[in-house]
């Protein structure tokens, strides 16, 4: 069961942001794979497949279309979404409720635009993914697990240049990932 948690306020975790500033710069890891089968279902995985074609293997991402494609169609550039890890502790308060963000990936990684810059490749287990230039913007969802605040919050320039909300990405290599994987940029 899903605990109940008291929301954050902009100051809680403005206060607490230190800690995130504190992920690993080069190498990381992979914490938690999250495939989401149907809308509101969440499966949290051992080990998943990500495939050039359907992202992580199983989940709906290609079956949901994107408003920001001229036609009905999952955006390619969007098929995974990946979160820091000491974030989505801070705002979610305990891990059984790190699942509700709806990304797929969750990485004790620096996600920010000057650690990442569009066009990074991190390998993690038989794969490498790159980032895309889509942003990763929050919802009504996120806000309604998460607070108003952390929705706020990750809209800030600081939200926004930390990609608080996590990055989108691609597969470019697939291949099997296990939670516990070591994430590292790719020396390109």
């Amino acid at each position: 069961m899903i605990a109940e948690v008291t929301h954050l306020s902009v100051a809680e975790i403005e206060a607490r942001l230190d800690e995130v500033r504190r992920s690993p710069k080069d190498t990381g890891t992979l914490e938690l794979i999250v495939r989401r089968p149907k809308s509101e279902v969440r499966d949290v995985l051992e080990e998943g497949e990500l495939d050039l074609t359907s992202g992580l293997v199983g989940d709906n991402w290609i079956e949901r279309p994107s408003d920001r494609m001229p036609t009905p169609v999952a955006h390619p550039d969007m098929q995974l979404n990946v979160i820091n890890t000491r974030f989505i502790d801070l705002v979610a308060q305990d891990k059984e409720r790190w699942q509700l963000a709806g990304d797929q990936l969750f990485v004790d990684l620096d996600l920010s635009e000057e650690n990442l810059p569009v066009g990074t490749r991190l390998a993690m287990g038989e794969a490498i993914i790159e980032v895309t230039d889509q942003p990763h913007t929050g919802c009504k969802k996120f806000a309604a697990r998460f607070g108003n605040d952390a929705q706020k919050f990750v809209m800030t320039p600081v939200g926004r240049q930390m990609r608080l909300r996590g990055l989108c990405a691609k597969v470019v290599q697939p291949g099997t990932i296990r939670r516990g994987d070591r994430v590292e940029k790719v020396k390109g």
